[in-house]
Formats: structure tokens, C-alpha cells, sequence
């Protein structure tokens, strides 16, 4: 056609036709003009061949500078980024501009690809039914979740199986740990119903970071020990080297991508309570597992059949209980009942939550707490197990070193500020401890907090006889309770009925 360069797949079509064709149909078939095919019959190269290479439009802004300048710099840092090699360039020669990136990018590109150094080559693998199952942790407070109006510092334990994408999270509020990862495990093979071949992890090295050596040999061997458990051979990637677990970490975004289309269609990102967080995910990872359910069946049934229980799931510690009336955990005091106070405890250390037992004996279960990140220790203290001793300490209470945590809800705090700004400080200990006293005693903590917020919004203080009246009625005012017992004949004579009965 006019305006049209003949290709070389045209000049084929023609020289085929030529063989039984004259020039004109041939040429015709061909698709261009008479005059073109006598041409190529007196030249009969292809039309690429003709074409002569393009010589430069303009000058090398980089002669005499890639060869002699650039090039040794690539070779004595191979690492060195093109815009800072442009930088180099443009201090060295002012005269050169900046248009010249590209040109030097180009360059740069193109000598790495002939003389940089070898990179480090992934190798794809073949996904075998119940060969694989990968866990890792991912950060997902960025979600924005919040339970009751307050934001949730959370990651996600995450369990996937290489073959059919099962997929299993848990919320976890502490960091990557070996308790989290040993409840999380299990509870993914449990509900899987099997076992894969191997288990991988990426090395774990945020949960043995901060331990000593021996604490870290501990940890692995717990580790190896809860894989043998299941029958499955434990094994990790090289450390630093994360597309080595690349089968978990790329479904880690898939998730969190999920996790938030599916809060914006529930409108809200503030959940009543932490269990019905978690029931939001996990109705969410059912809906994500019933699309892959043919695939899954698949593997379900190579997986190693699970052993006859569980391995417990978190980590057993020793603790002395203090005449404080509490013990110590990873930088978290705990309150118990004094007198527990000279005993050794057994408590089981879990992501949430805290078993205590007293031997063999389940005595408690204390929630979970978490040191400061400016390494001061964190609290966890119930004031009815102290009161009782409070009330014969009342001036304890300005330097008790948990004195925030002790109040059961935020009324009390103010109170107890509100006291100590307009009363002596005996008496704000005084009626800050007694009402404390009442609110266990008379199991009325939430509506004398009720009462004591009230009074406070209104600029009063609380007093003392007024709220005993109110919530402590006098013993002379409550009702007599006759009880008329019978007599015991009555029960002879029931006994005899009875006899006569059975002898009928």
C-alpha cells in the first residue's frame, strides 16, 4: 500500500508466489505495487538486511566520562545507585545538565548487564500435596482496629499450607514469641485435622532477639520438640533472607487486603470486645478457606494423621509470691491473694492470659500484661486482693507504685484526685480506701461509680455516711425471717408410711 514500507514477511510471501506466478499477480498477492516486485527481483534481500544502522543525531554527552569516570566507580561500589552516579557526574562537570539521566541510567543498566556482578537466583518449587505448611507473623495495628473506642496494638499469627492456600490467623497482642507461635500452630493443625511434612518459619529471630544463648537453645529445642510432636520435621529460612518463606509472606498482603475491604463494607472499625474481633476474622478466613475447599480436601488427605492431644500450649515459669502479695513475670507484677504470700506457684504463661496453680492445682487465670517500651515494669493488680490490708495502710496508697492500676475504673481515679486536691491527704486516703472497701464488699463497683462520677461532675466529694447509708443498709432495718422447725416424730411417721409401702 502507498505510504507503507514492504516487510520481509511480505517479500517472502512474494518470492513464494513468484515460484508459480508471474511479477504483477505475485506482487499482487504480496500486497504492494508491480513496481516493487521487478525492484526486488533485481534485489532480492530482505528489507531488514537493506536497513543501515541509525547514526548518532546529536553528541555523546557522556564521551569521555562513562569510560574513564563512571565505570570505575560502578567497579569499586557495585552497589551505588544511578542518581547518585548522576550527582557525582554533575559536581564534577558543571557544564553537563541534568537532562542526562536517562542517557546515564541507560548506560548503567546496560554495562551491569554485561560486567556487573552474578545475582542471587530464586528458585521455583513444586507445591506437593501436604508436603509444606509455613507460619510467620505480620503487623496489622495499621488496620486501625479498635475495641471499645481504643486502638488495638495487634499483629497476626498466620499458618498456610504451600499446596491448597488454607490459610489459619490468630490475634496476637504481644510480640512474635514462641508461646504464640506453639497456640497458634496447633490450633491451625487442629482444625485442619492433619499434620503437613515439614513446618517452615522465618528463623523466629524477633522472638529470640532479645534472649541470652541458653535461653535461645531453649527455645529451639521447645520448637523442634513441638514439631516432633506432630510427626513434622521443623525447619526455617536463612535469616535476613525473607523470599525464602516468600510462600507465606506473599499471602500476608492478601489477607491484610481482605481484612480491610471487609471492614469497610461493616462500616465501623470498633469492635465491642477483643472475642468479637476475633470472630470477625475467623468468619472471614471460613469464607476464604470454603473457596479453596476442593483443593484442601485434596491435601487434607496425604496430612499425617494429628497425634492423641495437644502439647500445652504456653510456657510453664516458677514464681515466688512476695509479701507484696504478687510475683513478678517478664517485667509485669501480678497480684494474687495474700495468702498465697511465701508460696511457689506454677503459672503458665499464654499470649492473653496468665494460669496460676498451686501444685497440680488450678487456682486462677490473670490477664496477660506487658512491661513498658521504656523498659519500666507493667502492672496487673486486682485492689480486692489487697484492700483488706489497704484499709489498715490507708497512707500507702500516694506511693503505692501501682496506685493507677489498683483503681477498678476511672471514677475512683478521679476521686482519689479529686480528694487529694480539696481534703488533707490522710483524709483523701482515708475516703478513697473506704470506698474501695464498700465497692468489694458489697459487690456494688459499678454503681458506686456511677454515684461517685456524678457527684464529681457536680463539684462534690463523695461522703463517706451517706453512701454506707445508701449502699450499706442498717441491720436493724432488714426484715425477721422466722423458720418453724418440725418435729421429729413427723419423720417416724414418714419412715412407717414409708415400710408400709414397700410391704404392700
Amino acid at each position: 500500500m502507498p505510504g507503507h514500507h514492504v516487510t520481509d514477511h511480505q517479500m517472502r510471501l512474494f518470492m513464494k508466489f513468484r515460484q508459480t506466478d508471474n511479477v504483477a499477480i505475485a506482487s499482487a498477492k504480496a500486497g504492494f505495487a508491480t513496481s516493487t516486485g521487478y525492484r526486488i527481483e533485481t534485489d532480492p534481500r530482505l528489507p531488514s538486511q537493506k536497513t543501515q544502522p541509525r547514526d548518532r543525531r546529536r553528541p555523546d554527552p557522556l564521551a569521555g566520562i562513562f569510560t574513564e569516570e563512571v565505570i570505575p566507580m560502578l567497579e569499586a561500589a557495585p552497589g551505588l545507585r544511578s542518581v547518585a552516579v548522576l550527582e557525582e557526574v554533575l559536581r564534577r562537570h558543571p557544564e553537563l545538565s541534568a537532562g542526562i539521566r536517562r542517557t546515564l541510567e541507560r548506560r548503567v543498566r546496560q554495562w551491569r548487564a554485561l560486567n556487573g556482578a552474578v545475582q542471587e537466583v530464586i528458585f521455583r518449587q513444586i507445591k506437593e500435596p501436604g508436603r509444606i505448611g509455613l507460619s510467620d507473623f505480620t503487623e496489622v495495628t495499621s488496620l486501625g482496629v479498635a475495641i471499645a473506642g481504643v486502638l488495638l496494638e495487634q499483629r497476626l499469627y498466620h499458618f498456610h499450607l504451600a499446596y491448597s492456600g488454607f490459610e489459619h490467623a490468630e490475634v496476637v497482642l504481644g510480640g512474635e514469641s514462641f508461646v504464640a507461635l506453639a497456640q497458634g500452630l496447633q490450633n491451625a493443625l487442629w482444625t485442619l485435622g492433619g499434620a503437613p511434612r515439614d513446618h517452615r518459619t522465618d528463623s523466629l529471630s524477633a522472638a529470640f532477639r532479645n534472649l541470652d544463648a541458653d535461653a535461645t537453645e531453649d527455645a529451639t529445642r521447645r520448637y523442634e520438640a513441638l514439631c516432633a510432636h506432630y510427626g513434622m520435621t521443623a525447619s526455617r529460612n536463612n535469616r535476613g533472607v525473607a523470599h525464602e518463606n516468600g510462600a507465606v509472606e506473599s499471602v500476608h498482603g492478601h489477607l491484610k487486603r481482605a481484612i480491610e475491604d471487609a471492614l469497610l463494607l461493616r462500616g465501623t472499625r470498633d469492635f465491642d470486645d477483643l472475642a468479637a474481633w476475633r470472630g470477625f476474622l475467623n468468619d472471614l478466613l471460613g469464607r476464604r478457606n470454603a473457596r479453596k475447599a476442593r483443593e484442601i480436601d485434596v491435601e487434607r488427605a496425604v496430612l499425617l494423621p494429628l497425634p492423641a492431644r495437644r502439647r500445652t500450649d504456653g510456657e510453664d515459669v516458677i514464681v515466688s509470691v512476695t509479701s507484696s502479695s504478687g510475683f513478678v513475670l517478664r517485667k509485669v507484677f501480678y497480684s494474687v491473694p495474700s495468702r498465697l504470700i511465701g508460696h511457689r506457684l506454677r503459672a503458665r504463661l499464654f499470649d492473653d492470659r496468665v494460669e496460676l496453680f498451686l501444685g497440680a492445682s488450678p487456682l486462677m487465670t490473670l490477664p496477660r500484661g506487658r512491661s513498658h517500651a521504656d523498659g519500666r515494669h507493667g502492672h496487673v493488680v486486682d485492689y480486692r486482693h489487697v484492700i483488706h490490708s489497704l484499709r489498715k495502710k490507708p497512707m500507702a496508697l500516694p506511693g503505692l507504685a501501682y496506685r493507677d492500676q489498683i483503681f477498678p475504673r476511672a471514677a475512683y481515679r478521679r476521686l482519689f484526685e479529686a480528694a487529694m486536691a480539696q481534703l488533707p491527704e490522710r483524709g483523701a486516703c482515708r475516703l478513697t480506701v473506704d470506698l474501695l472497701s464498700m465497692a468489694h464488699e458489697r459487690g456494688c463497683e459499678a454503681e458506686l461509680a456511677t454515684v461517685i462520677d456524678v457527684l464529681l461532675d457536680k463539684g462534690q466529694l463523695p461522703n463517706i455516711g451517706d453512701m454506707r447509708a445508701w449502699f450499706l443498709p442498717d441491720a436493724a432495718s432488714l426484715p425477721t425471717v422466722l423458720v418453724q422447725l418440725a418435729p421429729l416424730s413427723s419423720y417416724d411417721i414418714l419412715t412407717n408410711a414409708t415400710d408400709c409401702a414397700g410391704a404392700a
